[in-house]
């Protein structure tokens, strides 16, 4: 080569490359170097002259770490490339600096190891860039997690610390956590803010003088008020020379003055033009002043944390107004009966869709209701109003439980078309649990049935506590149809507890001591009870809605109910008269004998004529009089108005005339037809 040529290389590699060039004997002394290049750049020529024959660590820009990798190539001979070493230069004291460093080994031509030559490109800004483009990465999987205003501020300031800010506090709008929000635009009143989020750096000891939950005005004329009036966010470099502002909060002027806090930013979180709070990020000592990059970055996290609080404040709302929806749909108050007496106790904190009812049937029998909807939210809710009405209109039908679950099966399958599907494919479709009980007093006969739900628990007069063996069936509007109803009988003075899936804590052997603690004993208010129940089993942090309904039994004595077998033969109506107008005569109801007397002999009259087999009569005194036949058929009949010069067919007509209502259920042996009449 060219002697000329190699001195020109040389002259070249030292002097004109847009990188630094070391060139380190074994010992890593510098013994060449580009004066020029990255970490060597502001040194005057006298100064660089006296970096040759010194090291790295004598000159302060070398680490541990750093001389370790060095003297590794140096020993091993495999090259290191792209190494990140983060420094800064004692001798200038500017900012830190990120080189990225090349190593490869020198050798002579036995593969004697002579030194080593070391290359520096200086990535400081497109490392800070990398930096930046991870943290919002992060930031985008941390910062809400949850539907919750607190939880999601919070994690805004936890995602701003220790990069960019030492400090992160973060206030909202004391509207937003009850899921109001101003109008679009800036705010230009004054207005009232809750402190939500706040964390500093384990190297800066502040104190918030806000405690989570605080509630401060946001005055005028601080960059917080500033931000907000124009939507524009703030950069304070220095407060020391803008701190004028910061007499209108002196508590927390104390806690940045106690830090050292000399740099602000201030962002308002707005998402779809609304504001909705503010977060401020500060820098304490130690550390340089914020500028136009990190206002950027901060603007950046402040986008991405509104549009989560903004979620929450939605939610929040939707549940507010579904909690609402749902209180006004369930029923405020049950009503007396003679059949049982009934506490509940209702906790809607998840607003999902559950519900209860207690419904009057004929013959003096009651119905209990539990019922559950899948989901929560106002779509749960109205479903479960548009089920809960469907039974009421089923129960009104005299249907059987497991007949009424069968269709109520179907009613859930229908509306579960309608149901929105949600964002999760794998979401399951919208179902429904129902539990279903009919208690007769004059028989002290139960008979209930349900679908996904829990079975009820009961407790006897004697004491013990039982979970009811009753065969559950599928879960409403899901599978096929198959439900079994099951029948018990009930001592007076029974207590049935109905209660749903989110009072099943721990496993059943562990919550019957705590039903056979509040119901063993068979006295006492029922409702305090339901109340002491609840708080025995309901969990510390609810996660779903509550409900415990609790019926206790009562029976018909003789002096409410007469009930007679009677053949079936024609002469049958006779007796019927006079078995009816005897027991009123006994109960002082004689103003009644006329018009019961006929409704006696017509249905007993229809019953021999259309079935086989014996004939049931059974009158009970109740808030009405109530006139039951039974028979074993199991047609039902039917009301029709006879002509002028019909002989016949005017029987139901009668009945229909001289009652309040009327109507017919189906038995295991036939049917029976029920008449009722207000009492004088």
């Amino acid at each position: 080569m060219d002697p000329d040529f190699s001195a020109a290389l040389l002259e070249a590699l030292f002097t004109e490359p847009p990188i630094g060039l070391h060139v380190l004997d074994r010992d890593l002394r510098i013994v060449e170097f580009n004066a020029g290049g990255p970490g060597v750049r502001g040194i005057g020529v006298d100064e660089a002259s006296d970096r040759v024959g010194r090291t790295g660590r004598e000159l302060g820009i070398l680490d541990d770490e750093a001389e370790r990798m060095l003297r590794g190539v140096l020993e091993t001979g495999v090259p290191v490339v792209d190494h990140r070493h983060r420094g800064r230069l004692p001798q200038t004291g500017d900012d830190e600096r990120v080189l990225s460093v090349s190593a490869f080994r020198i050798q002579g031509a036995e593969g004697r190891p002579l030194g080593l030559g070391v290359t520096a490109v200086d990535i400081t800004e497109r490392d800070r860039a990398e930096r930046r483009l991870d943290l919002l990465y992060r930031a985008g999987e941390t910062i809400g997690t949850t539907l919750d205003v607190f939880r999601t501020a919070q994690e805004l300031a936890d995602a701003a610390t220790p990069e960019p800010a030492d400090v992160a506090a973060v206030d909202v709008l004391d509207s937003v956590l009850h899921g109001e929000a101003p109008a679009p635009g800036p705010l230009l009143d004054q207005v009232t803010v809750r402190r939500a989020g706040f964390r500093a750096t384990g190297e800066c000891a502040v104190r918030d003088a806000y405690v989570c939950g605080d509630v401060r005005v946001m005055r005028f004329g601080t960059p917080y008020a500033q931000a907000v009036a124009d939507l524009r966010p703030r950069l304070v470099r220095s407060l020391g020379q803008e701190g004028a502002w910061t007499a209108r909060d002196p508590a927390w002027a104390e806690v940045l003055r106690e830090a050292g806090a000399h740099s602000l930013i201030a962002v308002p979180l707005t998402a779809r033009g609304v504001v909705l709070g503010m977060a401020a990020f500060y820098r304490t000592k130690g550390s340089r002043p914020f500028e136009d990059e990190d206002l950027e970055l901060a603007r950046d996290l402040a986008a991405r944390a509104a549009v989560c609080v903004d979620n929450a404040r939605r939610y929040t709302r939707e549940h507010t107004l579904a909690r609402l929806t749902q209180r006004a749909l369930v029923p405020a108050r049950l009503p007396a009966h003679t059949a049982v007496e009934t506490a509940y106790t209702y906790l809607p904190v998840a607003s999902s869709g559950v519900w209860y009812d207690v419904l009057p049937l004929s013959g003096a029998r009651i119905a209990l209701v539990a019922g559950d909807v899948s989901g929560r939210g106002m779509q749960a809710v109205t479903t479960m109003a548009r089920l809960r009405t469907a039974v009421s209109a089923f129960a009104a039908m005299e249907l059987q439980p497991d007949e009424l679950l069968e269709r109520l099966h179907d009613v859930t399958g229908q509306l579960a078309q309608e149901y929105p599907p949600g964002e999760d494919p794998d979401e399951p479709p919208m179902t429904a649990a129902c539990l279903y009980v009919v208690y007769d007093p004059a028989t002290r006969r139960c008979v209930l049935a349900r679908a996904g739900h829990p079975p009820p628990v009961l407790a006897l007069p004697d004491g013990g506590v039982e979970a009811v063996d009753c065969p559950d069936g599928p879960s409403l509007g899901r599978g096929i149809s198959a439900y079994t109803a099951s029948e018990l009988d009930l001592p007076e003075g029974s207590i049935l507890a109905l209660q749903n899936a989110g009072l099943l804590r721990g496993t059943a052997d562990s919550r019957l001591p705590l039903y056979r603690e509040a119901l063993g004993e068979p006295s006492g208010q029922l409702q305090d009870k339901c109340d002491t129940l609840v708080s025995a089993l309901l969990p510390e942090e609810p996660a779903d809605d509550a409900l415990l309904l609790l019926a206790r039994t009562r029976a018909l004595g003789p002096a409410q109910l007469g009930s007679w077998s009677l053949p079936n033969e024609p002469e049958s109506a006779a007796a019927a008269r006079r078995l009816v107008g005897g027991r009123l005569a006994e109960w002082d109801l004689g103003e009644l004998g006329f018009s019961t007397r006929l409704i006696a002999s017509e249905l007993v009259t229809n019953a021999v004529r259309y079935s086989d087999g014996p004939i049931g009569l059974r009158l009970i005194r109740d808030t009405v009089l109530t006139c039951e036949v039974s028979d074993t058929s199991a047609a039902a009949p039917h009301l029709r108005h006879a002509d002028f010069d019909d002989e016949g067919g005017r029987g139901l007509d009668l009945v229909a005339h001289y009652t309040r209502n009327w109507g017919t259920r189906r038995t295991p042996a036939g049917k029976t037809i029920w008449t009722e009449q207000a009492l004088p």
